[in-house]
């Protein structure tokens, strides 16, 4: 790449797109490092048109053909995507083809069967392009006396996105604001889902839009459980990384809620009964009271004639509201709560413990004479009470679930006939697997599918300036019903010939 000097504005749109990160500025003026490789993802978004290729072949530089983007890689350099290097004037992938054997281990066991398994992933496979010709590697073995195929390969998928679980009370902002990657969408918040916050990024529209690239590079990110940072339209920042507690507005979030304060009644009823005359647990969802609650009748409970400041729902269940202060609602103070006690059925003495879904806030109160709530000592009793909440709740952590869809020109390397491919997906006479991990298939047309990131190898998933996320996706079924779907019959490899040419060649 070259850059017209004149026409730079500094604005660094380049340098935040650019895979390889050998762009900067100096100067307040683009300057391209001597490891580019022509990817061209700076000169998409330059807003003045100050970059261009360079018609000029850069010395020594090998072309690679995995995909439209034709990096041109040097000696020793790997492309804009990192799977690919210059080894003495050939290209071979960065890392080795991965067994079943080399990520078992973090997918788990499942059940027995011949093609439940492939016989390799599509971990440092390589990419069929253009795709009509047959998939990188087709294996081919015997599984408990079945003649199996596997076929893989490394797919460019633009219809993909990825699915972020959060595990906290904490407010993040309003469904369906936008979410922010330097001022960048890339995505959106979506409906939470029992004690957890969810964003979904990425999706086949903002890859294709103008800020494209820098999505398909979070995928890629989140799916390789590296940390990231995101902001929220109105609402909270976010330090997130998979497998790791979240970071909300710089304060960590330790506990995910065992259930809703109405949930909590039921699971924890023979506790709250000796905690205290009356309980509630604030939830921004539902919060309970305990002695108006069916579990605490069902126990033995007497109303407590605490009235709450709150939408009820059922009895002892009452609406919350998002906020940022206890149980994810907006109070802050947390006899807030209380609208008023009922002196006919309340006595001087009562006593109330109010507690968040996770035990990590809590406060006891006794009525006085005046009739009002003073702050006291949590008892033992009471402290109990908490603790066992806190003790059954989950540790807070983040996930996420790819989601993706195989259906695209990806299957003319495994087939003739892409539809039986489709057919044979859902009739669960093929297995589709990424990374070696099980995944679930939509029901529907097409071959979409979602798979837990962290039972994927670290470092599975890249992504190429197209833009769009690169999948390992694996094909696995009988030989007899990849032949009759219209498999490649002259591409299938004995498995053991195929490793061990790999093994030569690395």
């Amino acid at each position: 790449m070259r850059v017209d000097l004149e026409k730079c504005t500094g604005c660094g749109s380049c340098a935040e797109v650019c895979p390889l990160e050998t762009i900067g500025l100096v100067e307040k003026k683009a300057l391209i490092g001597e490891d580019c490789v022509d990817c061209g993802a700076c000169q998409k978004v330059c807003p003045k048109g100050a970059l261009q290729r360079d018609e000029t072949p850069i010395e020594d530089a090998v072309p690679c053909a995995a995909c439209p983007i034709f990096c041109q890689i040097k000696p020793g350099k790997t492309g804009a995507c990192h799977r690919f290097i210059n080894k003495d004037g050939i290209l071979v992938r960065s890392i080795p083809l991965h067994r079943f054997e080399d990520v078992e281990e973090g997918i788990g066991p499942d059940h027995e069967a011949a093609i439940r398994k492939p016989l390799i992933t599509g971990i440092g496979a390589g990419t069929t392009y253009p795709d009509y010709k047959p998939a990188p590697h087709i294996a081919r073995a015997t599984v408990e006396g079945v003649d199996v195929v596997t076929v893989v390969t490394e797919a460019p998928l633009s219809y993909s996105g990825i699915k972020v679980k959060i595990d906290t009370d904490r407010n993040i902002g309003q469904e369906g604001s936008p979410v922010l990657l330097r001022k960048k969408k890339v995505g959106h918040v979506t409906s939470e889902e029992y004690g957890s916050k969810m964003l979904s990024l990425g999706g086949v529209n903002l890859l294709t839009g103008k800020d494209g690239m820098i999505v398909a590079r979070l995928i890629a990110d989140i799916a390789n459980r590296e940390p990231f940072s995101l902001s929220v339209k109105d609402g909270a920042e976010l330090d997130l990384q998979v497998g790791g507690s979240p970071l909300i507005d710089g304060e960590t979030t330790q506990l995910m809620r065992v259930g809703c304060g109405s949930a909590s009644m039921g699971l924890f009823a023979p506790y709250f009964l000796e905690a205290a005359d009356e309980v509630v647990v604030l939830d921004s969802h539902l919060i309970g009271l305990f002695t108006e609650h069916t579990a605490g009748k069902f126990i033995g409970a007497r109303y407590s004639g605490v009235r709450l400041k709150a939408r009820m729902s059922t009895l002892g269940r009452y609406f919350g509201e998002h906020g940022k202060g206890w149980g994810g609602t907006p109070i802050e103070n947390p006899l807030d709560i209380v609208e008023g006690v009922d002196h006919d059925v309340a006595r001087p003495g009562m006593t109330l413990l109010i507690t968040e879904t996770t035990g990590e806030r809590s406060a006891m109160f006794r009525l006085n004479e005046r009739g009002r709530f003073e702050p006291i000592k949590l008892s033992e009793k009471a402290r109990r009470a908490v603790n066992v909440i806190s003790e059954t709740c989950q540790p807070s952590r983040v996930s996420a679930i790819f989601v993706g869809g195989t259906g695209g020109s990806a299957r003319a390397g495994v087939t003739r006939y892409p539809v039986r491919l489709n057919e044979a997906i859902h009739n669960n006479r093929a297995k589709l697997t990424v990374g070696g991990a099980p995944v679930f298939i939509l029901p529907g047309g097409g071959i979409n599918f979602l798979v837990d990131v962290e039972k994927v190898k670290v470092r599975a998933f890249t992504w190429v300036p197209t833009p769009a996320p690169v999948v390992p996706i694996e094909y696995t079924m009988r030989t007899e019903d990849y032949l009759e779907i219209g498999g490649h019959r002259d591409a299938m490899r004995p498995l053991h010939e195929l490793l061990m040419e790999i093994e030569e060649r690395d």
